[in-house]
């Protein structure tokens, strides 16, 4: 008989439960009612977080200082330390390997290869940067990017350029995944030219797909495409800006001393501690070599039979540990491309800037949607993306927040700054130079140190730099709800697409 009682309490809880999340649920504010039918259907969804895309991992937000910890032995001057903040956002575990950019290239030619043979050679890297005058690195040239045995080695000889349209083509591939996977759209292999399933073609109604089953329209009882509000589809992949970089690589959350405090025990001169390249905990890796990179002149891998770093020119992805926020190869390999465009001094050191020590980045580029009359985005291009303009400054110029359409140059370049790069004359500085880090298999140990920069064009490629994918967080900076009083003592596990 109790046990009866507890049963029948226990459906009485459950019931209840069920009942609060149905369409019985009301407005705070106007007390309609939620998801239903006969109240004009306004939804109210019951959103779980932002999923972990593939390959990704969260990097909770914090304030660290930026810049470099080790001596400037170049005399740059380039990373003064500052303290900044960033808020959370994903990272690629590893940096995008070959086969990852083979199968980027074999569906741009699937799909653009016949009319547009052109997108095709643009997106393929330059295997030539291998070649060098008085060297042997012929085979290289041909086999590193195309042969199996090279498979999960980092993808190098990209450029800039290059690794952003890889970031836009991921973005979409992933979201069709996740629309195929939840049964709202077939597999569709045929795709061809524009008709290729974009993410935001999709979301402004000008990719329909081969659609299996939609979602319910609680509004008029049929049927409804995806939408933004539903929280199904991704935020865009793009790279890192340089501080996020800069931040995932110290991963200084390693060293926090306890929970309740904001305190870390030690500051780092790599992605790791101690001041050396080498493993120090007494165990069986003591000694081992922490990165791939060039320990001294002609040393790039040590002798035989006990190689320091065992990988010459590049290494696989996840040859070494992990740092702290369990990314792999933050230091050596290959460098890696970051967002940001190379100033000298950053916008944060510059005294009559302010409020640009949350998430600074220099390299904004405002866009926004080109409309047709009726306010409707214009016909997408014949590649399937929906069509974009910069922003001009006479558009602007009643706002407060921001004076420019395309401040990439603001305060560093511009008239207001009085000053100019004289590109070619005095500096090799100029609006194309992209920011670099990480160090690589060619660079001295120096360069490992997170807060090291260097700079590059950004149509030009090296087979030393790399890359690797970032995305915004939105919403909670963590995985647990919002809040401090009401935080969960159960650390709740990420949502995650296979």
């Amino acid at each position: 008989m109790k046990n009866l009682l507890k049963s029948g309490v226990i459906l009485v809880v459950v019931a209840l439960l069920l009942g609060s999340c149905s369409s019985n649920e009301r407005s705070g504010s106007t007390g309609w009612k939620y998801n239903d039918q006969k109240w004009g259907g306004f939804e109210k969804l019951d959103y779980q977080g932002q999923a972990t895309g593939p390959n990704l991992v969260l990097v909770e937000g914090g304030t660290y200082t930026m810049g470099i910890t080790d001596q400037d032995v170049t005399y740059d001057w380039n990373n003064v330390p500052r303290r900044v903040t960033v808020t959370s956002f994903y990272i690629d575990e590893t940096e995008v390997t070959n086969l990852d950019y083979r199968e980027y290239l074999f569906w741009v030619d699937r799909v653009f290869g016949e009319s547009y043979p052109e997108v095709f050679q643009k997106a393929l890297p330059d295997t030539l940067v291998w070649r060098e005058e008085l060297a042997f690195n012929e085979p290289m040239v041909e086999t590193y990017f195309r042969h199996p045995s090279y498979d999960n080695y980092p993808v190098v000889g990209v450029s800039w350029l290059q690794a952003n349209d890889y970031c836009r083509w991921r973005t979409d591939r992933v979201n069709e995944m996740i629309l195929i996977e939840k049964g709202i759209l077939n597999p569709n292999a045929e795709q061809k030219d524009e008709d290729n399933f974009n993410s935001e073609s999709y979301l402004v109604g000008q990719y329909e797909g081969n659609v299996r089953k939609n979602l319910k329209d609680i509004r008029t009882g049929g049927e409804r495409r995806v939408r933004f509000e539903d929280g199904i589809l991704l935020p865009e992949y793009r790279l890192p800006t340089e501080a996020e970089w800069e931040y995932a690589a110290w991963a200084l959350r390693g060293n926090q001393v306890s929970e309740k405090d904001e305190l870390i025990s030690d500051r780092r001169i790599y992605a790791w501690n101690g001041n050396t390249v080498r493993y120090q905990k007494r165990d069986k890796q003591q000694g081992f070599i922490l990165a791939n990179f060039k320990r001294s002149g002609g040393d790039y891998m040590g002798m035989a039979g006990r190689l320091n770093d065992n990988a010459c020119p590049t290494a696989q992805v996840r040859s070494y540990p992990p740092n702290d926020y369990g990314l792999f190869d933050m230091a050596g390999n290959v460098n890696e491309w970051t967002l940001d465009i190379y100033r000298p001094l950053t916008s944060t050191t510059l005294r009559d800037v302010e409020n640009q020590d949350l998430n600074p980045f220099r390299g904004n580029k405002f866009q926004q949607k080109q409309l047709d009359e009726e306010g409707k985005p214009v016909e997408k291009d014949s590649l399937g993306r929906v069509k974009y303009r910069y922003v001009e400054d006479d558009e602007v110029s009643n706002r407060e927040n921001y004076k420019v359409g395309q401040p990439f140059n603001f305060l560093d370049g511009d008239q207001q700054s009085q000053a100019f790069y004289d590109y070619g004359e005095h500096t090799l500085v100029s609006d194309k130079a992209r920011v670099y880090k990480g160090g690589s298999w060619a660079d001295r140990a120096f360069w490992l140190s997170p807060g090291s920069r260097r700079f590059k064009d950004e149509d030009k490629a090296d087979r030393t730099i790399g890359f690797r994918c970032a995305m915004v967080r939105v919403g909670s900076p963590t995985d647990e709800p919002s809040g401090i009083a009401f935080k969960s003592k159960k650390k709740s596990k990420p949502r995650r697409y296979k």
